[in-house]
């Protein structure tokens, strides 16, 4: 079980609230850690979209595991949420939990892509900077604003929690992917950081941004926002393109220079896991490998494996 399997599905997942989503090639899974200890599983199966050839088209289907991630994360997030819940009044859903989420995400689009494009154009008719220094600057903020983000959230306690969980769901991978047995001790041997993180992503994205918009010659600041918002599509595409590539090139020189940076950041955004965290991320990895040989998919994964039978439904331990 040493030989590192070969492999057609791209694991990944997303820590949440005292727990782990994991999503596979035709289903996604979540366990959640309750209050009372136990480790709340269920699984459900991808949309028709999630599982289309569209999701194989190069530079398309980084758009579309961008919707992906947020919709699923948006119910996963949920779920995590209201396992945490002591009362059926505390649960979250409905209207309020679709406004705060649209409106968070406004916020952090206004935030990450419009604001360090209004400062650097103040700074441009402040200091009578050029084009290409006034470019140069906006992605100094993109960059500053990002890792300093992550910096200050990672100090609070809750989210450092969901910080370790991360680093249980890619610990849980990387044992998966190497063909080890799915247990605490073998998967806490593992790295933190994997080649594939959404952080790698948006650092990737954050870096593309500095180098598309730098070619872009003076324009108004009307005209600077509206092709920020624009180029987010593009962005994204070539960052999912990017990290994907990567990924494959991790075992050589080249590849390792390239991914140095996105693991760095990584080392923000995870925390050394403790051993019931690391179980939880284990049942959710158990639970989608269940549910997709149940859906006929996975049989190379259900072979390098030694993952044991996982419910589609809510469990409790």
């Amino acid at each position: 079980m040493g030989d590192r399997p070969t492999l057609r599905t791209n694991y990944g997942g997303q820590a949440v609230i005292e727990g782990v989503m994991m999503r596979g090639e035709q289903a996604y899974s979540i366990a959640v850690r309750s209050p009372d200890q136990s480790i709340l599983v269920e699984t459900w199966p991808l949309g028709r979209l999630h599982r289309s050839r569209w999701n194989r088209i190069p530079f398309l289907r980084g758009l579309l595991v961008l919707w992906q991630a947020l919709s699923l994360g948006i119910r996963s997030l949920t779920f995590s949420a209201n396992a945490q819940a002591a009362k059926e009044s505390e649960r979250i859903e409905g209207a309020p939990l679709t406004l705060s989420l649209i409106g968070s995400l406004l916020i952090g689009t206004t935030g990450f892509l419009l604001l360090p494009a209004g400062a650097a154009q103040l700074l441009q008719r402040l200091l009578g900077m050029g084009a290409l220094a006034t470019n140069l600057v906006e992605g100094g903020l993109r960059l500053a604003l990002l890792i300093g983000y992550i910096w200050s959230i990672g100090r609070v306690p809750e989210i450092r929690r969901v910080f370790a969980y991360h680093a249980a769901e890619h610990m849980t991978i990387h044992a998966f992917e190497a063909g080890e047995r799915l247990d605490v001790p073998a998967v806490s041997r593992h790295p933190k950081e994997h080649p594939r993180c959404g952080t790698a992503f948006l650092l990737t994205l954050a870096l593309l941004s500095v180098v598309l918009f730098t070619f872009l010659g003076p324009m108004t600041l009307g005209a600077r926002l509206v092709t920020r918002l624009l180029a987010i599509p593009l962005l994204a595409s070539l960052a999912y393109e990017y990290v994907r590539l990567t990924a494959r090139l991790a075992d050589r020189t080249l590849g390792r220079i390239l991914i140095w940076p996105n693991l760095a950041l990584q080392r923000l955004t995870t925390r050394p896991p403790s051993p019931d965290m690391v179980e939880v991320a284990i049942r959710s990895f158990e639970a989608l490998l269940q549910r997709e040989r149940e859906l006929g998919s996975g049989q190379e994964s259900a072979q390098a494996s030694s993952a044991s039978s996982a419910s589609g439904s809510i469990l409790r331990r």
